[in-house]
């Protein structure tokens, strides 16, 4: 992306990209050192990712559990840092292994620099991969 693009064009960008199914595209968001973090991550998922490759390793498999199909809610704030913007959103789709719906509320802290994601921070609910098929990085039931 073009080295003046905001964080919240970057946020909405991305959010296409994942309805899209282009999880690729929005992992090449990220900068290369950047880093995402899941405060309330549930045992055996990660609590920090460092680096785009980490990134990417994290989302890989995404789109083969969760069929993503609407963002129904989103509200973007504009902190007193123009680089970083707290997004609620919720977002819908279906869970492929099993079709069953799925529902996920997330608050989201994330910084951009120089055209890409550098930091983010993700509060999203550990409740909602609770359900079969829901487990996109392979951690449930360890």
């Amino acid at each position: 992306m073009p080295t003046n693009t905001t964080v919240t064009d970057l946020i909405r960008h991305g959010l296409q990209l994942l309805l899209d199914k282009r999880t690729a595209d929005w992992v090449d968001l990220w900068a290369d050192e950047g880093v995402l973090e899941f405060p309330f991550a549930p045992e055996g998922w990660p609590e920090r990712l460092e680096g785009k490759a980490a990134i990417g390793d994290y989302m890989r498999h995404y789109p083969d559990h969760i069929d993503l199909r609407d963002f129904p809610e989103i509200r973007i704030h504009q902190t007193t840092d123009p680089e970083t913007a707290v997004v609620e959103m919720k977002a819908e789709g279906r869970l492929v292994k099993t079709d069953a719906p799925f529902s996920m509320s997330y608050i989201m802290v994330l910084t951009a620099r120089d055209g890409s994601l550098i930091a983010g921070r993700d509060y999203w609910n550990p409740l909602g991969v609770q359900q079969p098929g829901a487990d996109f990085v392979g951690s449930a039931g360890r």
